[in-house]
């Protein structure tokens, strides 16, 4: 059963979130945070599936929106993350029988990425789970033009900025908003587009926003899991922060999925993605 809910508001926008139930009392939750480059995606793609799986093990699921690049920038959508995590900590446990003191984060592609920049906020997770998620916005993967994306028929600036909103959004469907990111992956322009920081001139910035180059002795243990033909998010990127977390002495485990691409679990019942998801499930229990 889903519960909608608005956990952040003021006159120019509404941010909400989907609470999952697990139907237990006092009970652990995943805030789970979607993908979609920051430019696209809803609260709403979490899959059935995925739901199921967690809340069927005893976790409440809390699916949260956040404000979208570039009418939002960077810095704006980390304190969207953080006031997610505040409400529910301060506000969940009036509305839901769930237990504050126990949270992980869990985040897909984009959302992966916020996910790992929780481990570096001043009220932490307990754990953190990214599923092809990335440590590093300032290297060349991500801040020069994507070759896979660059084969695709080329977006014009103009087909782009004509997808741009007029107000702040928090939800935009692939539909509505995949062209803008092609676009800028295709032009090298992404990172630019959703910090306001030029990977040129502005690279100390944009280095404090990168989980790779911030972790602490206090980040939260971690589990990592990527596919190795993913085309996104080149799978070097989980490898990378688990070493970087690895070097700090944090408790972390990266799943490799063999010649699995981008959001491989949308293969829910391969075998091989099933073993992944129990791993996830095992490391939930024991941080939760």
């Amino acid at each position: 059963m889903k519960e909608t809910v608005i956990y952040k508001q003021n006159d120019e926008f509404m941010i909400k979130a989907d609470f999952y139930a697990s139907g237990h009392d006092d009970a652990p939750v995943i805030v789970y945070i979607h993908g979609g480059g920051l430019l696209w995606g809803t609260r709403e793609e979490i899959t059935e599936d995925m739901v199921r799986l967690y809340t069927n093990n005893g976790f409440s699921v809390f699916s949260i929106d956040y404000r979208l690049a570039p009418e939002t920038k960077l810095p704006e959508i980390l304190g969207d993350v953080q006031d997610a995590l505040m409400w529910i900590q301060s506000e969940g446990p009036k509305k839901f029988s769930i237990n504050p003191s126990r949270i992980a984060v869990i985040g897909s592609s984009a959302g992966g990425f916020l996910a790992l920049c929780t481990g570096t906020f001043t009220y932490k997770p307990l754990a953190i789970v990214s599923f092809y998620g990335y440590g590093d916005i300032s290297a060349k993967w991500a801040t020069t033009p994507n070759k896979f994306y660059s084969q695709k028929l080329p977006v014009s600036r103009e087909n782009a900025m004509n997808l741009l909103s007029s107000q702040i959004i928090s939800e935009g469907t692939v539909e509505e908003r995949f062209l803008l990111y092609l676009y800028a992956r295709q032009t090298g322009e992404w990172i630019q587009m959703i910090s306001g920081f030029s990977p040129l001139t502005d690279r100390e910035k944009l280095l404090t926003f990168c989980p790779f180059h911030t972790v602490t002795d206090a980040y939260p243990p971690t589990l990592l899991l990527h596919g190795t033909k993913d085309v996104d998010v080149p799978y070097e990127q989980s490898v990378f922060m688990r070493g970087a977390l690895v070097k700090r002495g944090i408790e972390t485990k990266l799943i490799t999925i063999p010649n699995g691409e981008h959001v491989f679990e949308k293969d829910f019942h391969n075998p091989v993605v099933q073993k992944a998801l129990h791993q996830v499930i095992e490391f939930l229990q024991s941080h939760l």
